[in-house]
């Protein structure tokens, strides 16, 4: 592999200039006050790498390409590949219920698979955090009556789900999720296992919070309880990164890990039929990989977003092109970093970088907001409220704390500009009921939640 990397001519694509590569990492995170950052590049069968800055703010240590990052969400697909490696076995079932193999879990009688990989087993999106064995936890807090959802009847994205993949994988294999993921993925793939708490064969890099307003960069720790493990612990570099979704390019077959067969039904829309699709977050879902629209070709784009305590890591990977592109970086910040990075690349001519605009169509214009979508919208322990902002607008809070304005667009979509900074969005929608005026549901980030009454 190269030592770094950078722009890509637009007139030749396949044209990697490291050096230049290099500058623009370091530039977009300066302009984006992240401390430190990599980046992998795999084109036309060539992986490059960068990485610029400091793996804890003003200590003057330098960001390496071998420095593990905690990957928070990125950590999922890592999770169901290990699954889906015990389904190749005939260990499990994608569409039984889970029940048989996994008693402890309530909802099991009718929740399957396929459906918590997919994020549409009704699962909460949270996670409630206690001092349990994950066994006990999905015990406690994973019931038939504590599902938020019908199963199957739409996309809500849930870290709940997947600690009970996690469990799953113990349950069926009789070691740790931490032993699985190791001995069935890791060492295979020739990975030194790195978390980003508790024992750990590499210190990652710290997170890192940034405030504006005061200019400043504060280290955080990174906070992930022993029972959400197998939704957000994982810490890997960029490169590391790129080496596991070439498992899922054309003509690796795996690399002997996962079965060709396996691999296009990761990377398969599964939501065909679902009537809420991952609004906000992607134009579709496979078995633990995002599905994009890559509005530059019809080829679609697969990946995986992570955003923890003071961290923001992305990846992409286009099987049509080749193409797979993982960026890591040490501040929340990293999320503008990645946008405005991605656009670059796409605009120089890489295959399959350029991101799915989020915000709502341009034919959505402001609009006024209709009463009927104000009020408090659940999931679980997650709180939305919607109330007037006084001005003729609509205010967002979660969880009791004033968070978001919302810009109302057509179709009852909207855009949630934070208040503390108005550069942070997030996109969602209220979906309709079928008396007129009714609007039952709230999606955000993917999201979703119900609205209080209709619980009553």
């Amino acid at each position: 592999m190269a030592g770094n990397i950078t722009v890509l001519r637009p007139e030749r694509p396949d044209d990697l200039d490291p050096a230049s590569l290099t500058r623009l990492l370091s530039r977009l995170a300066r302009e984006h006050r992240v401390p430190g950052a990599q980046l992998a590049v795999r084109h036309q069968n060539r992986t490059l790498l960068a990485s610029t800055g400091e793996r804890v703010h003003g200590t003057g240590v330098a960001v390496t390409a071998e420095a593990a990052f905690p990957l928070a969400s990125v950590t999922k697909p890592f999770t169901a590949a290990l699954a889906m490696v015990l389904v190749a076995d005939g260990d499990v079932g994608l569409d039984e219920p889970l029940a048989g193999c996994l008693p402890e879990f309530g909802a099991g009688r009718s929740v399957t698979l396929r459906q918590l990989l997919t994020h549409t087993g009704g699962l909460v999106a949270n996670v409630e955090e206690e001092s349990l064995p994950r066994d006990r936890w999905v015990t406690r807090h994973c019931g038939e009556h504590q599902l938020a959802h019908p199963p199957g009847s739409g996309f809500s994205y849930s870290n709940a789900g997947y600690v009970v993949v996690g469990r799953l994988v113990e349950a069926v294999t009789g070691m740790t999720w931490r032993e699985a993921l190791e001995g069935i993925l890791l060492d295979p793939l020739g990975f030194t296992a790195a978390y980003a708490v508790g024992p750990t064969g590499r210190t990652p890099v710290s997170g890192h919070a940034v405030h504006w307003s005061g200019r400043r960069t504060i280290p955080v720790d990174q906070q992930v309880p022993a029972v959400e493990e197998p939704n957000g612990a994982l810490a890997l570099s960029a490169a590391e990164l790129a080496r596991f979704a070439g498992l899922f390019l054309p003509g690796t077959d795996g690399q002997g890990l996962l079965e060709k067969a396996t691999v296009a039904e990761m990377c398969r829309d599964q939501l065909g039929d679902a009537q809420i699709e991952p609004y906000g977050m992607a134009s579709g879902w496979g078995l633990g990989w995002a599905r994009y629209t890559d509005p530059d070709s019809d080829a679609p784009v697969f990946g995986h977003d992570g955003t923890g305590d003071g961290i923001s890591c992305h990846l992409r990977f286009q099987p049509a092109t080749g193409t797979v592109i993982a960026l890591n970086t040490n501040a929340g910040t990293g999320q503008r970093l990645w946008a405005d990075l991605a656009g670059r690349l796409a605009d120089a001519g890489l295959p399959g970088a350029r991101p799915q605009p989020a915000a709502p169509p341009a034919s959505c214009v402001p609009s006024p907001p209709p009463d009927a979508v104000t009020g408090r919208y659940i999931n679980g322990d997650l709180v939305y409220d919607i109330d007037p902002d006084g001005a003729g607008g609509l205010q967002l809070s979660i969880g009791g704390r004033t968070h978001s304005r919302l810009v109302m667009g057509h179709g009852l979509r909207f855009t949630a500009q934070e208040i503390d900074d108005a550069r942070n969005e997030f996109h969602g929608r209220f979906l309709p009921g079928a008396a007129p005026g009714e609007a039952p549901l709230l999606q955000l980030a993917g999201r979703l939640a119900r609205k209080w009454h209709e619980k009553g």
